[in-house]
């Protein structure tokens, strides 16, 4: 496989609820994985509401429950240079894609649904656990979590896209 790392960031509205969970479970699973190397993972915001902002505590409390800590991440907004930059964009939801193609054209194999690769929950959107109570937080998790490993699989099959 190439050298060059594959570049992931995900994506949901603020960068302060679901994105920053997959960034961190997906770092668990490519660490658990042995392919940490291979991968330069990222989060990111269609909206700059949050810049700056670390997690929400529901993201951070659900993480640690698992191990992870988020709590050094900082939101972020997406930007035009991120789609010439990365090689795959994963949004958490179909909203967020759409925004996503507002900045500039995205290869469709590299801007994806984090629940495309789920086995049950294909095609349909993580739900924003933003103000719905301490489970939606567990909720979110869980789809990512279960969803993440076909994710890695497919990026490492693609691999880094030519830029």
């Amino acid at each position: 496989m190439s050298s060059t790392p594959i570049r992931v960031t995900f994506l949901c509205l603020g960068n302060i609820c679901r994105s920053p969970l997959a960034e961190g479970i997906c770092r668990a699973h490519v660490d658990a994985m042995g392919v940490a190397d291979l991968f330069d993972i990222d989060s990111a915001g269609t909206s700059a509401y949050h810049a700056g902002d670390a997690p929400d505590p529901g993201s951070i409390r659900v993480a640690s429950a698992h191990g992870l800590d988020i709590s050094r991440q900082r939101s972020r907004q997406l930007v035009a240079r991120d789609l010439s930059e990365r090689d795959f964009i994963v949004a958490m939801d179909t909203s967020n894609r759409r925004n996503a193609l507002r900045l500039g054209a995205f290869p469709d194999d590299r801007l994806v649904q984090m629940l495309d690769f789920g086995s049950a929950e294909a095609g349909r959107d993580v739900p924003d656990p933003w103000g719905g109570g301490r489970d939606g937080f567990s909720v979110v998790y869980q789809l990512i979590d279960e969803a993440m490993p076909g994710f890695i699989e497919y990026a490492k099959e693609l691999g880094p896209r030519n830029r």
